[in-house]
C-alpha cells in the first residue's frame, strides 16, 4: 500500500513560481519512478513530468518543458515540482502518481489556479 500526499498549490499570478511537494509512505519509494499529472477543470487528467528511480533521467510534457522541473530526495520520500513562468492554462488540480505493477496510485491533489 502506498500513500501520497500533496502539498504546495495555491493562487499565483502569471509568471509567477510554485514548488509542489508530494510525500510518499512506505519503504520503497526510493526504488519506483514517480509522476505529476494535472487536471483541469472539464478536462481529463494529462502528464505533467516523470522522474526515474534515481532521479537521474527526466521527461517533460512539451506544454510545461523549459518551465517546470521535476525532482526527488529519497532520503525524504519527496517527489517535488518547481514551477516557473507559470500561465492561466496551468491552473488545475495537481497530482502525483507512481505504479506497483497494474495498480495505479494518486495523492487527494493540490489546485493550483494562475491568474491573468
Amino acid at each position: 500500500q502506498v500513500q501520497l500526499v500533496e502539498s504546495g498549490g495555491g493562487l499565483v499570478q502569471a509568471g509567477g513560481s510554485l514548488r509542489l511537494s508530494c510525500a510518499a509512505s512506505g519503504r520503497t519509494f526510493s526504488i519506483y519512478a514517480m509522476a505529476w499529472f494535472r487536471q483541469a477543470p472539464g478536462k481529463e487528467r494529462e502528464f505533467v513530468a516523470t522522474i526515474n528511480w534515481s532521479g537521474g533521467s527526466t521527461y517533460y510534457a512539451d506544454s510545461v518543458k523549459g518551465r517546470f522541473t521535476i525532482s526527488r530526495d529519497n532520503a525524504k520520500n519527496t517527489l517535488y515540482l518547481q514551477m516557473n513562468s507559470l500561465k492561466p492554462e496551468d491552473t488545475g488540480v495537481y497530482y502525483c502518481n507512481t505504479d506497483r505493477g497494474s495498480v495505479r496510485y494518486w495523492g487527494q491533489g493540490t489546485q493550483v489556479t494562475v491568474s491573468s
